[in-house]
């Protein structure tokens, strides 16, 4: 298969142009961390956003970042680490569920929308993205979004692009609002508490005025107990008041109770964000689950009525990881029949390629959001030679 590697925007422009003129059908990509996601598709040939790489724009005073969509996103965190700053929504690395060893990129950010624990008070990458430059199906550069949030009117592309998975455009730079790198982070763990009571807990301090940025619970596995993790950053005064109110809010919740802080607690919270407390087995499939924190403790439970699940809770209860089997339909029914039922979306993130070929690998649309998603490809993609079949078979 040929890969294409534009060295610019030009460059990706003349490759899409051509492809849609030829009918080629084209798959889209950085540097291949997250191949193994989504729809298997068949396509022609691909395009590649690995030579498309440095910051463009960097003004910490703005706290805004542009960057080239094939620059590391180690380079981008590196960049503002210097400065002080960071990407406030923490963006989610797939390596270590895929078993991938490259680096990911920061369009690919843009592109599946990705975020982290951070996401329940700073919002998901979407929510920071200000800016995209990208080509589409019919080899056009679309520039949307700017330096600033007022400079995105009408119809907003920029939000539109985050979470297409390249089935829209080629992103070839992105613009992100930054913020301040929090000065101190702890972490509040209560320990020995059942799901449903751990979701109550994790509820009322988010309710709560104390600025939470962490909300996880982890149930008992292995021998070891549960944990329910409750984090604060901010500055080192605000951060000791807030901690105590907060022990003496959840203090009817009962059970002993810790704090973390320094390289174990960031540890802690990085093996949340990449889901890496369900890497011990590599033959079960793993799905990401989003629903209402209140109907978290639920779903599981009638998940774990029909199928071998593990699982663990982030965002308070509304992002749920589950691992299962992988045998047959790798759980899609059970899970398909519970979001119907309790309300959600359940994404399968890792499976083998039949298996994501078998079953839907995003949450199945209604007829009238099938129509509009079909309707949006055409007006941006009408040859349907970009990522086809990726979110969606025939899409």
């Amino acid at each position: 298969m040929t890969t294409h590697l534009p060295r610019d925007e030009q460059d990706a422009s003349a490759i899409i142009r051509d492809a849609s003129e030829k009918g080629v059908l084209l798959s889209l990509s950085g540097q291949n961390t997250k191949a193994e996601m989504g729809r298997p598709n068949q396509t022609d040939a691909s395009i590649s956003s690995v030579a498309l790489t440095g910051i463009t724009l960097y003004e910490p005073a703005e706290m805004v970042i542009s960057a080239k969509s094939g620059t590391p996103v180690s380079e981008v965190m590196r960049t503002l680490a210097e400065k002080g700053q960071e990407l406030p929504f923490e963006p989610m690395d797939y390596r270590p569920l895929l078993g991938t060893k490259a680096e990911p990129t920061i369009g690919s950010v843009a592109a599946m929308n990705l975020s982290g624990p951070r996401r329940i008070t700073a919002g998901a990458a979407r929510d920071s993205l200000i800016g995209v430059r990208f080509v589409n199906g019919r080899g056009e550069a679309v520039k949307s979004g700017g330096r600033v949030m007022k400079n995105v009117t009408g119809l907003d592309l920029v939000k539109l692009m985050a979470g297409s998975w390249g089935t829209l455009g080629f992103i070839t730079e992105v613009t992100f609002k930054v913020l301040p790198k929090q000065e101190r982070m702890v972490t509040l763990v209560l320990r020995g508490l059942k799901d449903d009571r751990a979701v109550e807990a994790l509820s009322q301090a988010l309710g709560s005025p104390y600025d939470v940025t962490g909300a996880a619970h982890i149930p008992a596995r292995n021998r070891q107990g549960a944990s329910t993790l409750i984090r604060l950053e901010g500055f080192s005064v605000s951060v000791d008041y807030r901690l105590g109110e907060l022990r003496r809010l959840l203090k009817p919740f009962g059970g002993s109770t810790d704090i973390l802080e320094g390289r174990g607690a960031e540890a802690v919270w990085q093996s949340l964000r990449d889901a890496t407390l369900l890497t011990d087995s590599a033959d079960r499939a793993i799905w990401r689950v989003s629903t209402a924190p209140t109907k978290g403790a639920e779903f599981t439970k009638r998940v774990t009525q029909a199928l071998d699940a593990q699982w663990f809770y982030d965002w308070g209860g509304g992002l749920i990881w589950i691992s299962a089997p992988v045998d047959g339909d790798a759980g899609a029914s059970v899970l398909r029949e519970t979001t119907q039922a309790l309300g959600g979306h359940a994404t399968l993130v890792r499976a083998p390629a039949e298996t994501r070929s078998a079953v839907d690998v995003f949450e199945p649309q209604s007829d009238t959001l099938m129509t509009l998603t079909k309707g949006i490809k055409a007006s941006f993609d009408p040859a349907g030679i970009l990522n086809p079949g990726r979110m969606y078979a025939g899409v």
